[in-house]
């Protein structure tokens, strides 16, 4: 993945801080304009991400990019004691706080400010940990999934939501309309931050889904890799664990 695909197009600051500073900015509509952007779909991949998780009956589950906190939500329903909510964008957590608030969460999910490259816990800390939608936003993608490697117990389980691109007409036709001329409109018309959704466009385009997702797992590690591709391949699942 390019580390040139960036939200601001500004060669003095890193992806990081252009990241962090387009969700800080997106953070009151996000949740809104995703469920308009996707149809509603997102919600359905996530129960399959949390269904995933729940065959193992994890205790302690780390959800890495959380935005405002839909999945680390969603995961309570498995059961885990201890569910953290990771974010480098403060503005993000600040809504899924007040979500987790209103639905009695406090106890078990904590809202972290943190980066996915350098993550604040111990090795072999968790039993699960998700990304969705967030590791093409990674600014050195091995070295967060490396991260990730390292705290997560062995025999854990790893599972990423992502977009991908599909790969059969006409859908991969429909699609590179709809991601390439309409979502940057609807981000346009809805959000303040014109550059955000182009960005989310661009990155997803650029992301190394499928078998390429996959080797990098493995060269990080990872074992039992697994990837299932989900609405016509718009999205994708991947499934891996630690030796």
């Amino acid at each position: 993945m390019s580390d040139k695909i960036t939200p601001y197009k500004d060669n003095q600051r890193s992806k990081k801080e252009q990241v962090t500073e387009m969700f800080d900015t997106i953070s009151e509509n996000y949740d809104g304009l995703n469920r308009v952007i996707s149809f509603g779909i997102d919600i359905k991949w996530r129960k399959k991400v949390v269904a995933i998780v729940g065959n193992i009956q994890p205790n302690k589950i780390l959800d890495v990019a959380t935005g405002t906190g839909d999945l680390a939500i969603s995961l309570s329903k498995t059961g885990a004691g201890e569910i953290i909510g990771l974010d480098i964008s403060t503005g993000m957590l600040e809504i899924g706080k007040q979500k987790i608030k209103s639905k009695l969460l406090s106890d078990t999910i904590k809202m972290v400010v943190g980066d996915s490259e350098n993550l604040p816990y111990q090795d072999n800390y968790f039993d699960a940990i998700t990304v969705a939608f967030g590791v093409r936003n990674f600014e050195n993608l091995e070295k967060g999934l490396a991260e990730i490697y390292r705290v997560l117990k062995p025999g854990g389980v790893f599972v990423v939501l992502e977009t991908s691109i599909p790969t059969k007409t006409p859908y991969k036709q429909g699609y590179n309309f709809y991601s390439k001329r309409i979502l940057p409109l609807i981000g346009k018309v809805f959000s303040k931050d014109k550059s955000a959704y182009t960005y989310l466009s661009e990155s997803a385009a650029a992301f190394p889904y499928g078998e390429a997702f996959n080797n990098i797992l493995k060269k990080i590690g990872f074992i039992d890799v697994e990837d299932m591709p989900q609405t016509f391949g718009v999205a994708t699942i991947y499934k891996a664990s630690k030796k």
